[in-house]
């Protein structure tokens, strides 16, 4: 992978914006190797993704950020520079099911995932062999209704002490608390079936069985204080029929949760995703 330079911009549309952070660029040499640009003409936002290869830049990061900062305050920029060379530290957590890990964990092995795994989180035991497989960190931590606060207290200390960037609920099947939400805006992810709100609560696939759907599908979202509301990173569905029994839903729908969170997490981890407000744009 080249090694290069990411700098993510949103701000109010306006004109000259392109043509500044170009000249800037040229000026020292910037070799760009990827752009994207989006503008949102119902918002009056304007949103950037540039990549530029490393080497062409005569400085580091904390140079290149002292040099751009007059720009982002002349457009009132909320903004952001990374380096690929710096994977961003992953949390993942967990409950019994394995199907969303395990594809995360075959995906980092096989380095198709550009992300450092830290530690996995779980209020299960099941899983800990698999992890310890691959020597990854594993931290049981039930959670009951008695001890939900020290619970959630230990969790949150573990996602400081591993300097979490990013952290992925992968079937993880407790609410986090609102301070943990607000703590880590923009840095937890979730993944959990479509048929939210239709088919809330406990076996989602037996009521959209009974009810003969035609398509499932899976959403992988940014968590916020509102349960299953946050800014949605991606989504898929899959089509079913009348002769897809209760088994054949959960399989094909497990596949389309694990496709659609790898997806989720690889536009997260490669700095791709701009929020504004309650929606994302997605630069692919």
């Amino acid at each position: 992978m080249e090694h290069t330079y990411r700098l993510v911009i949103s701000c109010p549309d306006r004109v000259g914006i392109v043509a500044k952070v170009s000249n800037f660029l040229t000026t020292y040499n910037g070799w760009i190797t990827e752009a994207s640009h989006h503008s949102d003409n119902q918002a009056g936002w304007f949103f950037m993704r540039h990549e530029i290869k490393a080497s062409s830049i005569p400085f580091g990061l904390d140079q290149f950020r002292t040099a751009f900062e007059p720009i982002a305050r002349e457009f009132d920029m909320t903004w952001h520079v990374a380096d690929s060379a710096a994977p961003k530290k992953v949390v993942l957590m967990c409950s019994k099911e394995s199907h969303c890990i395990a594809d995360l964990l075959h995906r980092w092995h096989s380095k198709e995932l550009n992300a450092e795994i830290a530690a996995v989180i779980s209020n299960h035991d099941d899983l800990r062999r698999m992890v310890e497989w691959h020597d990854i960190p594993y931290h049981h931590i039930p959670v009951t209704r008695e001890n939900k606060a020290e619970a959630f207290a230990e969790i949150g200390e573990l996602f400081e002490g591993y300097n979490a960037d990013v952290i992925v609920l992968a079937r993880y099947m407790q609410i986090l608390p609102p301070e943990l939400c607000e703590r880590y805006a923009g840095k937890v992810i979730n993944i959990h079936h479509s048929f939210l709100p239709s088919f809330a609560g406990a076996r989602p696939y037996h009521q959209a069985y009974s009810r003969g759907v035609k398509l499932i599908g899976a959403t992988c979202h940014y968590v916020t204080q509102d349960l299953d509301e946050g800014p949605i990173i991606e989504q898929d569905v899959i089509r079913v029929n009348h002769s897809d029994t209760i088994e054949d839903m959960v399989r094909l729908g497990k596949d389309v949760e694990k496709n659609v969170l790898a997806r989720g997490l690889r536009a997260h981890v490669e700095d791709r995703v701009i929020t504004h407000e309650n929606k994302t744009v997605v630069f692919n």
